[in-house]
């Protein structure tokens, strides 16, 4: 398993485009992503369960990969959050 901070730095936080975007992105991979904000875990392929964090700007986050291909999805989603300068 691998597991990554990042700080949100968007103005408007995690909404429905980057929300979109992230789970578009994570469901090109095998592995379980789990993305976790206040104590609360969800999987990063359920846009309605990333909707329901409402992560703003600032906020940290670690998402986590487990399986066969995870090193591949934390680096995708890495590369996501850079390309549209959602986190750092």
């Amino acid at each position: 398993m691998i597991e990554k901070q990042f700080t949100v730095v968007t103005d408007t936080g995690i909404h429905a485009r980057p929300a979109t975007m992230l789970v578009q992105t994570a469901s090109r991979y095998s592995s379980d992503i789990q993305l976790e904000y206040k104590e609360k875990k969800v999987n990063l392929k359920s846009i309605m369960g990333v909707m329901s964090l409402g992560i703003g700007k600032n906020a940290t986050i670690s998402i986590s990969a487990d399986g066969n291909d995870e090193a591949e999805a934390i680096a995708g989603i890495e590369e996501l959050f850079e390309k549209e300068g959602l986190a750092k």
